[in-house]
């Protein structure tokens, strides 16, 4: 019998429960269970299922920043152009997220508990205005470039719930259903399924670039050069 936890036990449990479970089965009873103690000891803890996603987001955030510090891929680094720089942040955000079964639901709309993110954001900010953009506008491509990606992690992790594997298509996004229900009066948006709902990395990647592409049109030193 398990006769004291502490908030990282609860919260390492309620990351391996998520991908098992999904964020609409994962309660606080069933994370007691799991460590095998009564509910009531959970919440002294956490006081709802809320504070305790926004702990498990923070949490998500300290190991993403962990693995960049310790020699990861580097994909988020703030190195290279800009450009470059805005797009691997938003490929390690989307990568990280996945990692998890509705991972993107988990960290939207999350509050942090701790600092954790402000040393990655802070890295952002300082390459966004060393190229020459204002903090204003520094703030402004990250968080749409931030927003589409969390957002598109969303609609992934609908379409493949499953973390890792990518074969597993949940069956309402089953294509020919789709366009068999839309049904010959829409022909266009019965097609239009294929591209939002198919190839959904090559979706992602072009939405993105579209978004850096835009944001070097409208702000910062290109756009006023």
């Amino acid at each position: 019998m398990v006769s004291r936890i502490d908030r990282k036990q609860i919260v390492d449990t309620a990351l391996r429960l998520l991908n098992e479970v999904g964020l609409d089965g994962l309660t606080l009873r069933g994370i007691a269970k799991e460590l095998n103690v009564q509910a009531p000891a959970l919440y002294w803890h956490f006081k709802n299922k809320q504070e305790l996603l926004d702990e498990m987001a923070t949490e998500m955030i300290r190991r993403m920043a962990g693995r960049l510090e310790g020699g990861g891929s580097g994909a988020g680094r703030p190195a290279g152009t800009w450009q470059e720089m805005l797009l691997g942040a938003c490929r390690s955000v989307r990568r990280e997220l996945l990692a998890y079964r509705d991972g993107g639901k988990v960290f939207s709309g999350t509050r942090m508990t701790d600092g954790t993110a402000a040393g990655p954001l802070d890295s952002l900010m300082t390459r966004l205005t060393e190229a020459g953009f204002t903090l204003e506008e520094a703030v402004r491509a990250w968080w749409t470039a931030y927003n589409f990606t969390v957002g598109a992690v969303i609609e992934d992790q609908s379409v493949h719930p499953v973390p890792g594997q990518r074969e597993i298509r949940d069956p309402a996004y089953d294509e020919s259903e789709r366009e068999r229900q839309i049904g010959p009066e829409y022909p266009l948006a019965a097609l239009a399924g294929r591209t939002m709902f198919g190839d959904l990395e090559q979706g992602f990647e072009a939405g993105l670039r579209t978004i850096v592409a835009g944001i070097e049109v409208t702000m910062g030193p290109d756009a006023r050069g």
